[in-house]
């Protein structure tokens, strides 16, 4: 891949996506190409065949992705293993009729079962059920990456396949309906802190752990291995450690300012018990990332500040 290759970044306004494009500009790639989902519907097959016959892209980035967190993958399932599936089969199927050179696919360490062992290996994929809140998402980001699999293997494309841990970072969602958990915590620290309120409420025990990794080194892996690495085969990325969500809670409390009560309504569920990655793989590469969590919550507390009359 060559700084004036044809890129095309799928879901360049997404958290992913958009780090992808930052990274990609700031190390001088010029030719890169993207559309909003006003310019080009990605689960319409004929549009994404237009779009590929008159592009004509080299190299593809699937970044694209309908996202979100416990409740809205308990709410909305249909939608999101129907949207994903259909993305991920427009994109793959025409990067493969028109010679794309290599295809990153990216998708989600909820691919793993509910009660996998941990560390969490490559190879643990498919060998127990899945983690029900979340378990159409997963079969859709499982199709996406059995089906670059087999087009490897079959039609002899270079695809590689990621499946990163728990993302944050800038562009991040902090609406309370469809976000992750950092940045949920993070919007109801600081709202906290802006009305005066001397105790914050959240979902679950707090007990369960999970692995956190900012998007900006989520795209520093995919230039990475988009440069340096050529197997189809799944890499976990992620940064090998992990904190529980009550810790976590304290950390951001902290960086927001807030000094009131937290408290836990167990009513409420906890999702998967522990989901740590195993990135053996992703340092076999000669990959490491670059910015801690500490400093990473920092950073989302200043961009919840700046954004925060976007979300009140």
């Amino acid at each position: 891949m060559f700084k004036d290759s044809k890129i095309y970044i799928a879901g360049h306004r997404g958290m992913v996506g958009s780090a992808v494009l930052r990274l990609l500009e700031k190390e001088s790639f010029s030719n890169l190409i993207y559309r909003t989902h006003k310019e080009l519907d990605l689960c319409s097959q004929s549009s994404v065949a237009e779009f590929f016959a008159k592009e004509k892209p080299e190299y593809v980035i699937l970044a694209a992705a309908k996202v979100g967190g416990i409740h809205a993958n308990s709410t909305c399932p249909a939608d999101f293993i129907y949207q994903n599936l259909a993305i991920q089969i427009n994109i793959i199927e025409q990067a493969r009729i028109h010679n794309v050179k290599k295809l990153c696919f990216l998708g989600s360490s909820c691919i793993y079962p509910r009660e996998s062992q941990q560390p969490i290996k490559e190879d643990y994929l498919l060998t127990g059920p899945l983690e029900p809140t979340n378990e159409a998402y997963a079969i859709a980001k499982i199709a996406g990456y059995k089906m670059c699999y087999y087009y490897a293997k079959q039609y002899g494309m270079n695809t590689v396949s990621l499946m990163p841990c728990n993302l944050y970072g800038k562009n991040d969602d902090f609406d309370l309906k469809t976000c992750h958990v950092l940045s949920a915590l993070v919007r109801r620290f600081c709202d906290a802190v802006a009305e005066g309120k001397d105790e914050v409420t959240l979902w679950g025990t707090g007990t369960p752990l999970r692995e956190f990794m900012n998007v900006d080194d989520v795209a520093r892996a995919v230039l990475h291995i988009m440069l340096n690495h050529n197997s189809p085969e799944i890499v976990n990325v992620g940064s090998g450690t992990e904190i529980s969500i009550a810790e976590l809670a304290k950390k951001i409390a902290s960086a927001a300012g807030f000094k009131g009560r937290i408290n836990w309504d167990s009513s409420k569920p906890d999702g998967m018990k522990r989901k740590l990655m195993d990135v053996s793989r992703l340092e076999s590469t000669g990959f490491k990332p670059q910015i801690s969590l500490d400093e990473g919550i920092r950073m989302m507390v200043e961009e919840y500040g700046i954004r925060r009359k976007d979300f009140i």
